[in-house]
């Protein structure tokens, strides 16, 4: 029989892929924190298609601890669908968010509850001193953060921690896809909501390592780019038609550049390239017709979604008592 809600006080949300060393350990340093609050609550993990031996971790964890709930998805669809998964069975007033790498520090976690009890309905965690690698993980998370300050307005410095606390209903139900659980708060801002931001500890990985890089720049900027247009959700069909349409006006940008430079700097005649002058106007009008039709394409999934009552993940099984 299902928990009455009303009987949680805290949910602990935690996305897993892989992590088979350090969930006990995280379990453990989570299970000393909340002990000393003196508040009901739960733990969520899910688990996001691992390969190693998260699984078979979980389900002793889960036959040891009643406050143990597991959802396992059949396949790896990425921390949004996760957390979406995990929100959506979340039965706290206020749910909580981190990751399973011990990197997010549970012993912060009585700081975003006071934070909540204060009246805030989201509370966000601020990693203000990263030790990752400046090149590769902070300088495109600084860029990434200014970015979506600007175009959100919603003035946090760190959209990328997933460490997080909200009122249940802020994120009951909330539709999300792509990668926009990091947009949360821009994504319900226009309801009036309040949020703070806390600076939290960050600690070094230990065991496996991270499923981040560069590669998830050009993710960022699609997730952008849809937020700005209408603060809503990212799907693949603006994955496809976005990379067509950021390099082919990129291609007619620089075009276009070279030949501005040629022009007044070392006499280039723009009669002898009119062709040239052709191809970088249609490259760049093509790039934008394929984002547009991206956004548009999207419309229609979410469209679609709604009105299938179709979820971003599917899940395998749950474990709950």
């Amino acid at each position: 029989m299902e928990k009455d809600r009303r009987e949680i006080e805290i949910s602990i949300v935690v996305p897993v892929y892989d992590e088979e060393k350090n969930i006990p350990l995280l379990y453990e340093k989570i299970l000393k924190v909340m002990n000393g609050l003196n508040k009901s609550y739960e733990f969520i993990f899910v688990d996001d298609g691992s390969r190693d031996t998260t699984t078979q971790v979980l389900r002793n964890l889960f036959k040891a601890d009643p406050r143990i709930n597991i959802i396992t998805l059949r396949r790896n669809f990425g921390q949004t669908a996760a957390l979406s998964a995990g929100f959506d069975f979340a039965r706290g007033d206020i749910v909580i968010s981190m990751d399973a790498d011990l990197q997010d520090d549970p012993a912060e976690i009585p700081n975003f509850v006071r934070k909540i009890e204060e009246g805030f309905d989201i509370v966000a965690g601020w990693r203000k001193q990263r030790q990752e690698s400046f090149l590769f993980r902070r300088l495109p998370s600084w860029v990434a953060n200014r970015l979506i300050r600007l175009f959100s307005g919603v003035k946090i410095h760190d959209f990328g921690c997933t460490f997080r606390a909200y009122r249940n209903e802020v994120i009951k139900n909330l539709e999300l896809s792509g990668d926009l659980h990091r947009f949360i708060p821009a994504i319900v801002s226009h309801i009036g909501i309040s949020i703070c931001e806390i600076p939290i500890k960050r600690s070094p990985r230990i065991y496996g390592r991270s499923n981040y890089g560069l590669s998830r720049i050009l993710s960022v900027l699609y997730d952008i780019i849809i937020m700005k247009f209408f603060i809503s959700y990212l799907s693949k069909p603006m994955r496809v038609f976005g990379l067509l349409g950021f390099f082919s006006f990129a291609a007619g940008f620089t075009v276009a550049l070279v030949l501005t430079i040629g022009y007044y700097f070392f006499g280039l005649s723009m009669r002898q390239h009119q062709g040239n002058i052709i191809m970088s106007v249609f490259l760049m009008l093509a790039g934008l017709q394929f984002i547009l039709s991206g956004i548009l394409a999207e419309i229609s999934v979410r469209t679609y979604r709604r009105s299938a009552g179709q979820k971003i993940y599917y899940v395998r099984e749950v474990l709950s008592r």
